[in-house]
């Protein structure tokens, strides 16, 4: 799978998607000690415009992804991508 940097940029009420979390949050001082401090997914502040992760992201994004809207960003996260299933694992072979 491909490792996406993620650059989710604060909201106008200060709020991010948290891959970590699944969910929109507050990107204050507890968020950045509780969660981000010890998340193997962090890699930056986003120059103190929000915060930046790498992670497998299976949508077909671009890499670097940024996104603008937490909710939208939350919402999109929670499609699940379920490819075609392996055709040839599900074959009856005859060897008669």
């Amino acid at each position: 799978m491909r490792q996406i940097h993620h650059i989710n940029l604060k909201d106008e009420s200060g709020r991010i998607y948290c891959c970590l979390r699944n969910k929109v949050v507050k990107f204050d001082e507890k968020q950045r000690h509780d969660f981000c401090g010890g998340c193997s997914m962090f890699a930056g502040e986003a120059g103190g415009l929000g915060v930046e992760c790498v992670w497998e992201d299976l949508r077909p994004v671009s890499d670097p992804h940024t996104a603008q809207d937490p909710a939208a960003e939350w919402r999109s996260n929670q499609i699940k991508h379920i490819w075609p299933a392996d055709h040839l694992a599900t074959c009856i072979v005859n060897t008669t």
